[in-house]
């Protein structure tokens, strides 16, 4: 074994004990209420976490669902906290409760590099599976529309690093028009084996400028050793990428910096907006000044060891809670769907 994959093995032991100390509200990473489906693909059994509405009989209701996605290396159990080492996108399992929604956490299946992940279209990632993950979320969302009552209106997604580059194809490429996504430490591919997107789909870019494995500016992935996984167009490229899909090629309807919480705290958020009404299309890019490879987020922090790798996290927001404000208004009507479910 080489020195960069010695390099790379002690960092995942790291991570990973790094994780089991991270600060963690009581309760957060108890399994009550989280069921696992599986679905037989033409690549195997494929499974999904499932957490439903607590009132899901209600006559005639319909529920939004949200569809979580995990980064290189990672699993839906992480993203739903029904492990120790919780993502902070497991506060979506309390908005869930909170909002009535059915959240949805897909796992990937493993690469040739041994770790799960995405086919997230990238031409020159190395280690990535090869099946059909858009073909397991469609059937995903399917059955949730069929059992769980879903409204197919309201379907979003949000992924992490190679879950959020998987977010970009699957907006552009599900059966089920997304009404929203949104995807973090991630930009397009610079290189990409699938066709530009053309479907109008809200989007939520968010990035910390100083990410060190998925620059902010664009270039070369690193997956903490010298090994590219291939390079993305950056942040603000990929937000103004979607930007021109949706037609809002005006200046932003709103910029504001976030009220920073934590002296210590050396990041810095900024919230830009396109498109003023927010039940229509919009993007937004939430840049995270001095901001790592990481989630931000106010109640789920992550370990310094962890940290001292993916560089740091910000607390000035609740990723889950932006991403469902960015959501919430949205709803796709059966108009929209009949001019862009085959654009």
């Amino acid at each position: 074994m080489d020195q960069r994959m010695k390099a790379y093995w002690r960092f995942r032991a790291a991570a990973v004990i790094s994780l089991a100390l991270a600060s963690l509200p009581a309760g957060a990473a108890g399994a009550a209420g989280v069921q696992q489906i599986e679905l037989v693909r033409p690549e195997g059994a494929r499974h999904y976490l499932l957490q439903l509405p607590q009132i899901l009989a209600a006559e005639g209701r319909v529920w939004p669902m949200v569809i979580l996605l995990h980064g290189h290396g990672g699993s839906a159990a992480q993203l739903m906290g029904t492990e120790r080492s919780v993502a902070p996108m497991s506060v979506w399992r309390q908005l869930a409760v909170r909002e009535g929604l059915i959240i949805v956490a897909p796992d990937g299946l493993r690469g040739s590099d041994g770790l799960p992940g995405w086919n997230d279209c990238r031409d020159d990632a190395i280690g990535n599976p090869d099946s059909d993950d858009v073909g397991f979320v469609d059937a995903s969302i399917e059955r949730e529309i069929a059992q769980d009552h879903a409204d197919p209106g309201r379907i979003y997604a949000m992924g992490m690093s190679n879950g959020g580059v998987f977010v970009y194809r699957l907006a552009a490429q599900a059966k089920h028009p997304l009404a929203g996504f949104a995807a973090v430490s991630a930009s397009m591919p610079a290189a990409s084996r699938c066709a530009a997107p053309t479907r109008p789909t809200s989007a939520l870019v968010i990035g910390g400028t100083a990410d060190p494995l998925m620059p902010y500016a664009g270039g070369e992935i690193h997956l903490f050793t010298q090994t590219s996984r291939g390079k993305v167009i950056g942040a603000e490229a990929t937000a103004a990428a979607w930007r021109r899909i949706d037609g809002l090629l005006d200046p932003p309807a709103h910029s504001e910096r976030i009220e920073h919480v934590d002296p210590q705290d050396r990041t810095q958020a900024t919230r830009t907006e396109w498109g003023a009404d927010r039940a229509g299309l919009q993007v937004e890019l939430l840049r995270i000044e001095g901001g790592g490879h990481v989630e931000p987020s106010r109640s789920q922090r992550y370990g310094r060891l962890y940290l001292s790798f993916v560089g740091a996290q910000s607390g000035d927001v609740e990723v889950a809670e932006e991403a469902w404000a960015f959501f919430k208004p949205k709803h796709l009507t059966r108009e929209y769907d009949d001019r862009n479910i085959n654009p």
